[in-house]
């Protein structure tokens, strides 16, 4: 069974896996979208699903989406 993530697990994984900080103060669940501050200082909005699992941790100016192939 997967694992279900409160806002403060969310903050606390952002924190020590990112140089971004979560703004957003509510969780709807992993296909709504979370929105960030980048290191940059630019905010960002990324479904928790690919700030975690496929490492986009940072606003597109900082980590521009990939070409599809």
């Amino acid at each position: 069974m997967n694992k279900r993530w409160t806002i403060g697990e969310i903050e606390k994984f952002v924190e020590s896996n990112s140089e971004s900080t979560l703004l957003s103060t509510e969780y709807y669940g992993f296909s709504k979208k979370l929105l960030f501050k980048c290191a940059c200082g630019s905010n960002f909005e990324k479904t928790f699903t690919k700030f975690k699992n496929k490492n986009q941790r940072k606003c597109d100016t900082c980590q521009p989406p990939k070409e599809p192939r």
